[in-house]
């Protein structure tokens, strides 16, 4: 079957919900988010951007040394976009929306609420020396732009330490719930998209049968 018929498929299935792609910094959830959401007529939201945005907009710096930021401003600042009157209409993927343990419970209820039920989290698998290499040649390459969070190693490595011992668990929630889908993130980046097709057309096949 070709793509466009798995995606027609997808869509079907997804209406106007949410997917939630987790991974690693450097992992490639965004580049894959976006491209996913492009194929699927789908907005995408990026807690990360949303919350540089707010960081630069109130003169703040809370994610800098790679740290998440405290549950009720990431409440504050990233579950009201759910609500907007322009993305009522849209199918939403996200990226790493609620990525400390015990967020996920507040987000799948304010998704639901406003009509953006989270039908699958992905979690792109990639080992944290991939990653740090990964990270080694974007400094290389000056290809991240001016961001805080990505300024060192130290600073790198807090994140991947938030990773392991706040969103690990989350990720562990949606299992629980027959939600979580697993990708081999250490492929090239159209072997990964076409993964997640795949993974997410097989989902939205056995719940549309």
């Amino acid at each position: 079957m070709e793509i466009e018929a798995k995606i027609q498929t997808i869509k079907e299935w997804l209406g106007t919900g949410s997917i939630n792609i987790f991974g690693l910094p450097m992992s490639g959830k965004d580049t894959q988010g976006v491209k996913l959401a492009e194929l699927l007529g789908a907005k995408f939201l990026s807690s990360g951007m949303i919350i540089r945005a707010m960081e630069t907009e109130t003169r703040q710096n809370l994610s800098g040394d790679g740290n998440l930021i405290p549950t009720n401003i990431f409440y504050e600042w990233v579950l009201p976009y759910f609500e907007r009157p322009d993305l009522f209409k849209y199918p939403l993927i996200l990226s790493s929306i609620g990525r400390w343990s015990g967020e996920e419970d507040q987000v799948m209820s304010v998704a639901a609420g406003a009509g953006h039920e989270i039908k699958a989290a992905i979690i792109l698998n990639i080992s944290e020396a991939d990653v740090e290499d990964r990270f080694n040649e974007s400094k290389v390459l000056d290809d991240r732009g001016e961001r805080t969070d990505d300024k060192d190693l130290e600073t790198f490595h807090n994140r991947l330490h938030e990773f392991r011992t706040k969103t690990l668990p989350v990720l562990q929630h949606y299992k629980s719930l027959g939600l979580l889908i697993e990708i081999n993130g250490d492929q090239t980046r159209e072997a990964v998209f076409n993964e997640l097709v795949e993974k997410l057309y097989a989902k939205a096949s056995r719940s549309l049968a």
